[in-house]
């Protein structure tokens, strides 16, 4: 008899065929089918599939008498119980390094996009303008790039910023091993040092607001920042208030305070990129994600330990 699992979050067919070859599924990715399914199933599932911004409260973790198991897709799981879960005897695992390169590629094409203002050029060019009629963007190779969370993400985002001959920069809360980066003990150092602001950092409580106007102050008129983190991280309402009065010069996010809604203070400025928490999205991504999950939850219910736990 398969394992009864909850699946909390929206799957393509690919990933939910694969899915449902290994388990019962009770599939529940919105709020109101959520509440019903822990309602109706919760006495029955052994299992939840969720991720990082969906989460999974303690409450919710006490209507599942039988969970043994929780996994994220992705890397974050700020929105995870995860304490409550612990004191439970529930193991935990999480899809870290199954979409880095993803994300990493992500993040480059936001720099990319902002610092040379491709989505503008691209108007204009519709519209019939040529290039001497508008104003001229700096490069991105030979910069200075400033990196918060040298994690998986962080440290491929520093590979391809080496291949734009770029000088790196990093911050995390403490050095990491092995690294010949340059390493800065906070946020605001490394922000005036560099040209470019990479957030890479995970979300949660102990980086909300990390990138506050402290630190746009410090990054200056030239610079240019890019979350493909969480939205929590950066503050939008001073960044809205820098991009606004030209205290840095732009920039480019992937996901958003008040998601899936981007801040309304953002979309009439014409010196930021936005995009729809994509950056961890692609199919070689999710099926690795996936794939990965499964090994994880085959592993769990075979007795052995799970290969990416948190």
């Amino acid at each position: 008899m398969k394992p009864s699992l909850l699946v909390l979050i929206p799957l393509k067919d690919a990933s939910r065929a694969s899915v449902e070859a290994a388990f019962d599924v009770v599939h529940a990715p919105d709020a109101t089918t959520r509440a019903a399914a822990i309602a109706e199933h919760g006495g029955t599932i052994r299992a939840v599939l969720t991720n990082g911004t969906t989460g999974l409260t303690a409450a919710e973790i006490d209507r599942l008498p039988k969970l043994e198991f929780v996994s994220v897709l992705g890397a974050g799981y700020e929105n995870l119980a995860v304490d409550h879960a612990r004191s439970r005897g529930i193991v935990l695992a999480s899809g870290a390094g199954t979409n880095d390169h993803c994300v990493a590629d992500h993040a480059f094409a936001l720099l990319l996009a902002v610092v040379r203002d491709v989505p503008q050029l691209d108007q204009a060019t519709r519209k019939g303008a040529w290039r001497d009629t508008l104003p001229m963007r700096p490069n991105v190779s030979g910069k200075r790039l400033g990196i918060v969370g040298l994690g998986h993400i962080g440290e491929k985002i520093a590979r391809r910023g080496a291949g734009f001959e770029m000088e790196i920069g990093y911050h995390n809360r403490k050095p990491r091993d092995g690294s010949a980066l340059r390493y800065f003990d906070s946020v605001h150092e490394l922000a005036q040092w560099c040209d470019f602001l990479m957030v890479a950092t995970p979300g949660g409580a102990a980086t909300r607001h990390l990138i506050d106007k402290a630190v746009l102050d410090a990054l200056g008129p030239n610079g240019f920042v890019v979350n493909v983190s969480r939205g929590s991280v950066v503050d939008t309402a001073a960044l809205a208030d820098a991009l606004t009065t030209g205290a840095i010069a732009g920039a480019a996010l992937d996901v958003y305070e008040g998601e899936p809604h981007p801040p309304e203070a953002l979309l009439a400025l014409r010196n930021v990129v936005l995009t729809p928490h994509v950056g961890g999205r692609s199919p070689e991504a999710i099926t690795a994600s996936v794939d990965n999950f499964l090994a994880n939850a085959s592993r769990h219910f075979a007795g052995e330990a799970v290969l990416t736990p948190i």
